[in-house]
C-alpha cells in the first residue's frame, strides 16, 4: 500500500511539475485530501502555497483538515505574508529543544524525528519560543551525554525576518551557504524555517518569469497551459501594441510631405527604429536586473539614467556615423543633390534616438514601480512604442526641419 501511495504522490508530482498554480490546484481538486498534501509537502513551498490561495475554500479546508497540525498550521501562518517575501516559504520548524535538556535527550528525540522528517540543524528556544541558539549535528554527536544543549548549541544565530523579500533574503544569505535558515519575528521567536535551495529556487522561478512579463506574458502561463487560456492573457496586450503601432503610424503620416518628396528617407525608418529599439531594450534588462537583484538602491535612479543617456550618446555617435555614410552613399547613388545633408539628418537623428532610447529604457521600469506596478510588465510593449514614435518623429522632424 505503502509503495502504491508513493507512486500516487510520484505521479502527481510529475503531472503539477511545471504547471500554473490554478492548474495545478485544479489537478489538487481531483485528488483524495491525504494525496494533495503528500504532493503540496513535495513542491517549493512558494509554489505550495500559491496552489493553495488558488484551492476552492473547501478543497482548501479538507486538504489543511488531512495536514499534520504543524503543517496546516504553517500553511495558515505563511498565507498572511506577502507572496513574494521569506514568510511564504516558511516550513514547520523540526528538532526544537529547551536549552536545559541533555545531550542524551536530544539525540533519542532526533531518532525519532528523522524518520518522518528532514532535519539539517537542531533549535534551541525559550519556552516563549525564543530562538537561543542552533544545534549542529556534529558537535552534538560529539558532546558528553550529559551535558545540557545550553552549553553546547551555537549561540551566535543568524535569522531571517518572514516580511523579508526574497532578494534581500537571497543577498543576506548568498555569502553564508548554510542548508537552513530559522525565521524570526522582530523578537526573535521562531516562526519556521526556510531551505536555502527553496530560497533561491523561489527567485529562480520569479526571475524566470520576467521575460515573458515583458513582452505580456503572465507568469502563470506554462507549456500545459490550455490554448484559450493562453490566448485570453495574451491578446489583449496584442490589441493593445496594435493601437501604440497606431500612434508610430500616425507620426509617419504626419511627415508624408516630406517622404513623398525624399522617398528614399523610408528606407532608412527600419533602421532608425531598430537601432534605438536595441538601445532601449539593453538599458531596459540593465534596469530590471538591479530592480531584480536589489541593486538599484533607493536615490541611484538619476545616476542610472545619466550612465544610459552617456552610453546612448557615445553609441549613437559612432552607429551614426556609420548610418549616416551609408545613407550619403546611398544618396549617392540615387543621384540626390543633398547625399551629404541626408548623411548628416541620419547621424544626428541617430544619436539623439539613442540618447533617449537608452533614457526611455531606464525610466520605464522605474515610473511602473513608482506607481506600484510589476516594473517588468510589458515593459518591452512600452519601450518599442516610445522608441519607435521618437526615432521616427526625430528623423523625420530633423529631415524637415533642415528641407532636404
Amino acid at each position: 500500500m505503502l509503495d502504491a501511495n508513493l507512486a500516487q504522490v510520484d505521479e502527481m508530482l510529475s503531472a503539477v511539475a511545471g504547471c500554473a498554480p490554478h492548474e495545478a490546484a485544479d489537478l489538487l481538486e481531483r485528488v483524495e485530501p491525504a494525496l494533495a498534501v503528500a504532493v503540496l509537502q513535495g513542491l517549493n513551498p512558494m509554489v505550495a502555497q500559491q496552489a493553495l490561495d488558488e484551492l476552492e475554500e473547501d478543497h482548501r479546508t479538507a486538504i489543511l483538515a488531512a495536514a499534520a497540525p504543524e503543517t496546516a498550521a504553517q500553511w495558515r501562518r505563511n498565507q498572511e505574508y506577502e507572496e513574494d517575501s521569506v514568510g511564504w516559504l516558511m516550513e514547520p520548524p523540526v528538532a526544537v529543544f529547551r536549552p536545559t535538556m541533555r545531550v542524551r535527550e536530544a539525540i533519542d528525540a532526533l531518532r525519532r524525528l528523522t524518520k518522518k522528517a528532514l532535519i539539517t540543524y537542531g533549535y534551541v528556544t525559550d519556552d516563549s519560543n525564543k530562538l537561543l541558539g542552533v544545534l549542529v549535528m556534529r558537535d552534538l554527536m560529539l558532546a558528553e551525554p550529559e551535558q545540557l544543549l545550553s552549553a553546547v548549541m551555537l549561540d551566535q544565530v543568524f535569522w531571517l525576518s518572514p516580511e523579508m523579500e526574497l532578494t534581500t533574503a537571497m543577498k543576506s544569505c548568498v555569502n553564508r551557504h548554510y542548508p537552513v535558515y530559522p525565521v524570526c519575528d522582530p523578537e526573535g521567536h521562531l516562526l519556521g524555517l526556510v531551505r536555502g535551495s527553496t530560497l533561491f529556487e523561489a527567485r529562480a522561478i520569479e526571475i524566470s518569469a520576467q521575460a515573458g512579463t515583458m513582452v505580456g506574458v503572465e507568469k502563470e502561463e506554462r507549456l500545459s497551459t490550455p490554448v484559450w487560456r493562453s490566448l485570453l492573457w495574451r491578446h489583449p496586450w496584442l490589441q493593445a501594441n496594435l493601437l501604440t503601432c497606431f500612434v508610430a503610424g500616425a507620426v509617419v503620416a504626419f511627415f508624408q510631405g516630406t517622404l513623398d518628396r525624399v522617398v528614399l528617407l523610408a528606407a532608412f525608418l527600419p533602421v532608425m527604429s531598430g537601432q534605438s529599439g536595441n538601445t532601449g531594450c539593453q538599458a531596459l534588462a540593465v534596469a530590471l536586473r538591479g530592480l531584480t537583484l536589489g541593486e538599484l538602491k533607493p536615490g541611484e535612479e538619476r545616476r542610472l539614467i545619466w550612465k544610459e543617456a552617456l552610453l546612448g550618446l557615445i553609441n549613437g555617435a559612432l552607429v551614426g556615423v556609420t548610418a549616416g555614410l551609408g545613407m550619403w552613399a546611398y544618396a549617392h547613388y540615387r543621384g540626390n543633390p543633398n547625399a551629404v545633408m541626408l548623411g548628416v539628418v541620419v547621424l544626428i537623428s541617430m544619436l539623439l534616438s539613442c540618447v533617449i532610447s537608452g533614457v526611455t529604457g531606464a525610466y520605464v521600469p522605474l515610473l511602473l514601480r513608482k506607481f506600484g506596478a510589476d516594473p517588468a510588465t510589458a515593459s518591452s510593449i512600452i519601450l518599442t512604442t516610445a522608441t519607435d514614435v521618437m526615432s521616427m518623429g526625430v528623423f523625420l522632424g530633423l529631415a524637415t526641419w533642415l528641407g532636404t
